[in-house]
Parts: structure tokens; sequence; C-alpha cells
């Protein structure tokens, strides 16, 4: 049974320090990402441009694919599709077993983070090295990435020095990030001069050209691909786009929407195998058809994966990444998740306060918050919330609804809460747990503007 993102909360916010830092630390990259944004006078248009590019290609995906697979193949690329996250995982153990490689790297790809690739590997008695430096670092931890562009950022440095001095050995309580990134670089480099087989994932594939773009700010996919003498590329179908033209929308919407950065350090394209190299690209659906069927939900799928709505929300600012249970957290991870496993996932759309942060940032116009309240109404009426809440939704509508019935309530609510607080501040309700409540207001709004509304007139 998964533990629901409620109770993996609380868990995180425990560390009230950890938390104030997580939140600002994330506030930061929100802040950069504002001042990167406001520089461009034509960010508003690039938005819509991103959004109609996006649209245009989900409307017409079925040639744009058919066309890519065609350039791709043309280009001496092997291309495999893979209808789900098993068959993904079995082309890419196929493709090792048949070269004997023992030897793997692998940049930052959160889909074969969705599809399990690492643990699928491992069952079958095969090492892959994430070689992303946020990655490596929570692979020695055994843990999943807690967001998709900064995986550690969970982390302080302390808790990378303490990993790094078990897994390679460094100086006990040395935290300069200078010492600690030349450690990782050095372990890194012979994994790569070592490796067989890199793998990488995808940011954007053409289907004009068949070739693809692999976005990295420390150069990590381009040392795999450049070394191995088989490169297998990972994509779901959504991040195709039709021609290289829109690839300059795209890249000016990513980095200023991720991280604040006018471009991604490294944005590296891949159009062929070179010489004596073996290259392949697997494009997996995993619940994508269904998503891209869902009319309410198939905007969800012009995702670029630049993080901007989980460093803008306050829930996941103050909850962190691994409450969200999956592996893509955030909001946008609270509308793609519920598609591949509603029951499991059927508290996420609920993690959110429905401010509308997120959809004011996304770089492609996707509508999250409300596609999170639609996502409510659906696993609602499937039946996959408690009881409890049902009920507690469904009086609470009942009072909403008549106006009397609200204010009645609202003055027995505050004479409870005047007479008798230990019946609010008590461990039994849950909205008392780890916040102090607000003393009640000695009459409602509506009572104090009848009083004083006209007089100040």
């Amino acid at each position: 049974m998964t533990v629901k993102h409620a109770a993996l909360a609380e868990k995180f916010i425990a560390d009230e320090p950890r938390t104030d830092w997580h939140d600002e630390t994330l506030w930061f990259v929100r802040e950069k990402r504002d001042k990167a944004a406001h520089g461009l006078p034509e960010w508003e248009q690039l938005r819509e441009w991103g959004s109609q590019i996006k649209n245009n290609t989900l409307s017409n995906l079925s040639n744009y694919l058919k066309e890519f697979e065609e350039k791709a193949t043309a280009n001496g690329i092997k291309v495999h599709w893979a209808s789900d996250a098993k068959e993904h995982n079995e082309i890419i153990h196929k493709i090792i077993k048949k070269h004997g490689i023992q030897k793997i790297v692998k940049s930052k790809s959160m889909l074969t983070e969705e599809c399990h690739l690492n643990e699928y590997l491992q069952h079958n008695g095969i090492e892959v090295v994430d070689t992303d430096l946020g990655e490596r670092i929570v692979q020695f931890r055994k843990e999943p990435p807690s967001h998709i562009v900064l995986p550690a950022i969970h982390l302080k440095k302390e808790d990378v020095s303490a990993t790094f001095h078990e897994h390679l050995q460094t100086e006990k309580g040395n935290n300069d990030p200078q010492y600690l990134t030349e450690a990782a670089r050095q372990h890194l480099r012979n994994k790569f001069v070592e490796s067989e087989l890199a793998i990488t994932g995808v940011n954007f594939a053409i289907a004009e050209t068949g070739g693809f773009v692999v976005c990295t700010n420390e150069g990590n996919a381009d040392m795999g691909a450049h070394t191995a003498p088989v490169h297998i590329a990972c994509m779901g179908f959504e991040k195709l786009i039709p021609k290289a033209e829109h690839l300059s929308v795209f890249l000016r919407l990513l980095a200023r929407s991720a991280t604040g950065q006018p471009i991604t350090t490294y944005s590296s394209h891949f159009h062929k195998p070179r010489p004596n190299q073996e290259m392949h690209i697997v494009i997996v659906d995993n619940g994508r058809s269904k998503q891209l069927g869902r009319e309410d939900f198939r905007n969800s799928l012009k995702c670029i994966r630049c993080a901007a709505c989980f460093n803008t929300c306050p829930v996941y600012r103050r909850s962190g990444g691994h409450s969200y249970h999956t592996a893509v957290a955030g909001p946008i991870g609270s509308i793609l998740n519920p598609n591949l496993d509603m029951k499991a996932n059927a508290d996420l759309p609920f993690a959110s306060t429905l401010c509308g942060s997120c959809t004011n940032v996304c770089p492609v116009k996707i509508n999250i918050h409300e596609q999170l309240w639609k996502w409510r109404q659906v696993i609602v009426t499937e039946g996959y919330v408690a009881t409890s809440k049902k009920l507690g939704m469904k009086g609470m509508s009942f009072v909403f609804s008549n106006p009397k019935v609200y204010r009645f309530m609202g003055k027995m609510g505050r004479g409870v809460m005047h007479l008798f607080p230990f019946m609010v501040n008590n461990k039994l309700n849950i909205w008392s747990k780890q916040r102090e409540m607000p003393v009640a207001p000695k009459e409602s709004f509506r009572d104090w503007y009848l009083k004083n509304g006209k007089s100040q007139k």
C-alpha cells in the first residue's frame, strides 16, 4: 500500500529548519526565473508560440511520429517502440545482452525513473552509474530524485559530504562544495572512460530531421554518448516537435523557466551515430495515449519538464519531493501520475492550494491548477477518496449553499473557539498540527459591515 502525501509530508516538515531552508532555496530559483523571464520583452509571445506548437504536435502526433521514425532510420538510428515501462526496459536489456555489456553510464532521464530502469537492470545483475551530479548523490543514498531538474535539492552540503565520505572516501567533515565536486568529477571520469554503453534522455526530438536534443548543465550526456560505442536515447512520445526552427522557442523557454539561465550550458544535437558507434532511440507510450484521449488532461503532455511549477508551488516547497511518492513530483506530476495509476495516486491532486501560481509560470501555458481541480472530481466520482473526506465535502457543500446555515455555523464556531479553545487546539484536529490556530474574530465581516458600512459612506 502506498504511503500517502500527507503522511510523507508530515515526516518531511518535522524538521522545521530544513523545511524553511528547502522553501527558501526553491523560492530563490523561482525569483531567478522571474528575472530571466522579465528580461525578455517577448516572453509572453514565446509562451504562446510554445503552447501552440505543442498543440499542433499533439493534434498531428501520428504523422509527426512516422516522419521522425523515417528520418531517424535514414540517419542510421535504430528506432524502437515501447507500449509501456516493461517493454522499454526489455528493449534496453536486449541491446545490453546482445553486446555483452557490463559498464553503463546514464545521464538524467525522468522517463527511465518513471520506468524504474535502474531497478530492473540491477535485478538482472547489471550496474548503471548515474552521471548527473545530483542523481549520483541520490543514487549513492539509494533515494529517488526529489526534483526533476535538481534531484538532490532536499540535501544540504553536509549531507553530500557525509555521503561522499562513505562512498568516495573523501575527508570527513569537509563540506567545501568545490572539494566535493572535484571528488565527484574524478570518480565519474573513470566511469565515462570505462563505459561501454551510454543511456540518455531526450529533451526534444525533431520530426523534420530525425535528430534529437539533450540539454544538460554538466556535459555528462555528451561525455557518455561520445565515449561509449553504444548510445541509447529514451523519450516519451510527447517530446516531439515538428521542425528544427521550433527549437529556438523551446530552448529559450526551458532554461529560463528551470533555473533562470538564458540557455542551458550544453544543448547537444544528435543526428546520427558516429563511425563505429551504434545509436538507438526508444519511443515510449506508457499511458500517454490514454492521457492524450482525456480532453481535460491532454494539455499536460505539452510539459517540457522545466519544473517551474515545482519551484513556485507552496505545497511542494514545504513538503519536499519525496512526499509525492512518484518519479515526477510537484503539480505537473500530480496531473500525470493519476493517469498511470489512479488508485495509487488519488491523493496527489489534493496536494495543492489551487492558487494557480503553477499555471502562471508554466512556459507552455498548461492550465495546471484547473486540471488538478478536474482530477479531484474524477477521483471522487471513481470512488478513490476516503469516505470521511467525501462526507466532509458534502457537508461543506450544504453549508456553503445555504447562507442562513453558513452564518449560524460561523457564529457557533466563533463562540466555541472563544469559550472552549481546547476543542480546536487538540491533537484530534489535524488543522492544529504543527501550527497555531488563529484567534477567532468577535464577529463576521458581514456583521461588521452591516454595523459600520453604511455609516462610513
